[in-house]
């Protein structure tokens, strides 16, 4: 596997990635960098089959635990979100909205996250969601089947 050639093929792709999940140019030029680094230490253990969905895939994970790492250490107020907020109509709603998805999210696995991210924020089918997680699309489909569940949990609690 040629890191360097991947790189340059697909390296905007990861970009765009990166900057569509985190919505910070910097930051998703440090996370597609990362995913690069990642792929350099690991390049014994891949193969490279399908190196756009490898990588596409590595992209949201890290990207994904970056959201979820930046949640769970924030100390301090971050002036962007805090003109968002004001731009809110409906700040209590959405705030109830974020606490829901946080403990939602927080129940499931890391692979679940992925599939809820690819398949309602991307928009992708059921087939490609499977092919991107390596797994069947009746698979996919049972975990975010599980995943509604939840949520109208939540919902009633």
């Amino acid at each position: 596997m040629n890191v360097d050639e991947l790189y340059r093929r697909y390296g905007p792709m990861v970009i765009r990635r990166c900057t569509q999940l985190l919505r910070d140019e910097d930051q998703a030029l440090d996370a597609a960098q990362d995913v690069f680094v990642r792929l350099m230490e690991r390049q014994d253990r891949l193969k490279d089959d399908y190196p756009s969905s490898l990588l596409y895939r590595m992209a949201t994970n890290l990207c994904l635990n970056r959201i979820r790492d930046a949640k769970r250490w924030k100390t301090t107020a971050d002036p962007d979100l805090l003109d968002q907020i004001a731009d809110w109509d409906d700040t209590e709603g959405r705030t109830e909205a974020l606490s829901v998805l946080d403990r939602l999210f927080g129940r499931e696995r890391e692979s679940t996250r992925t599939m809820a991210v690819l398949h309602y924020v991307d928009g992708m089918t059921l087939e490609q969601v499977a092919n991107e997680v390596s797994m069947s699309v009746s698979g996919v489909r049972k975990r975010l089947r599980g995943l509604r569940a939840s949520l109208q949990e939540l919902e009633r609690s």
